[in-house]
């Protein structure tokens, strides 16, 4: 198997490590392939788009979902490292609130699977990172939300030493107790 898959707390959300074959000369991995993602997650999906995006030390993204046309996406990290969390907004979820984060780094190559119904964020570790992921439905500015990434009711312990670098949409960004959610 070209991932070794590995249980979170969110059991919907996966930590895939990828099989790396690497030697002097550097090193080579398949960072996606459909038909084994499907074999070793079990789930079926496909992905519409692709995105990149490079940011600054301290630069927090997040927490951002699509409340119609709900994205799947799997994340990883080219250059640099960040803490990237997803969180749990289907209200019927017995883990509805809770949120998952994960060190993802050029270093270490592990992806993310954030299923639909969770928001994603991430803040940058490192001097400056790349970030690509793939989402299983397109952009679609009219239903993006943001929750708010400092909300105490969710309690994501980002490890931040200054007040993180923020758009001004996750700044205003609503609280779990304001924001539009799955059922």
């Amino acid at each position: 198997m070209p991932y070794t898959v590995v249980a979170t707390s969110l059991p919907e959300v996966l930590i895939l490590e990828p099989k790396v074959f690497g030697d002097a000369r550097g090193f080579f991995y398949e960072s996606f392939n459909a038909r084994d993602f499907t074999q070793c997650t079990g789930l079926d999906v496909q992905f519409v788009q692709d995105n990149h995006s490079k940011s600054a030390k301290g630069v927090l993204r997040g927490l951002h979902y699509q409340i119609q046309h709900p994205q799947g996406k799997l994340v990883r990290v080219t250059q640099g490292e960040v803490f990237d969390v997803a969180v749990d907004l289907r209200r019927s979820s017995p883990k509805f609130g809770r949120w998952e984060g994960v060190v993802l780094s050029a270093e270490n190559k592990r992806q993310l699977w954030v299923p639909p119904g969770f928001a994603h964020g991430f803040v940058v570790l490192s001097e400056s990172a790349e970030f690509l992921y793939k989402t299983t439905d397109y952009w679609y500015p009219e239903f993006e939300r943001s929750l708010l990434w400092s909300d105490p009711t969710i309690g994501v312990q980002w490890p931040l030493g200054n007040p993180p670098l923020l758009a001004a949409k996750d700044r205003d960004a609503a609280t779990l107790e304001q924001a539009e959610v799955f059922p």
